[in-house]
């Protein structure tokens, strides 16, 4: 098993039942990494659904649960994040079924943006996301907002 780091953004499309069709530039390396196996789960951040490889996932559900019910944003991250996880199988056709209710979250009707962000994907609707975009490209035109720590030490 290595090391994931999905990247690139892809335009896709729901079925009719609620299936999307992973890019097919992944779909070997989605094998190779977790046998096809993946969790769907709510961003916590934003209106868009993360996907990871289950064996990412274990991961991630481990550090959420050493975060603590004490407090109050670690419990509602946990609470969003583990409470509508749901497990998927690439099918023989390298697709995946959303479930309503996340798709409902996300306003996942047609039209799906796919981006890698290294361990996951985003999955936002499309006007969705060119509207965040464009509004996260404006607010740094214009300087809103301070770089957190981590940011200004990156080097680009």
């Amino acid at each position: 098993m290595g090391k994931v780091s999905f990247q690139g953004i892809n335009a896709l499309s729901l079925d009719a039942k609620g299936r999307l069709a992973i890019p097919s530039g992944y779909r070997e390396q989605i094998a190779a990494v977790c046998g096809n196996a993946l969790v769907l789960t709510l961003s916590p951040y934003d209106p868009c659904l993360w996907l990871y490889p289950v064996t990412e996932w274990e991961a991630i559900d481990v550090k959420l649960q050493q975060l603590s019910d004490f407090d109050k944003q670690s419990r509602r991250t946990k609470q969003m994040m583990r409470g509508y996880a749901s497990s998927c199988v690439l099918d023989a056709q390298g697709r995946i079924r959303i479930p309503e209710s996340l798709r409902e979250f996300a306003n996942l009707v047609k039209y799906i943006t796919f981006l890698g962000q290294g361990n996951r994907f985003e999955l936002w609707d499309a006007d969705a996301w060119v509207g965040q975009r464009d509004e996260w490209r404006s607010d740094i035109g214009r300087g809103v907002g301070t770089a957190s720590e981590a940011l200004r030490e990156l080097a680009l």
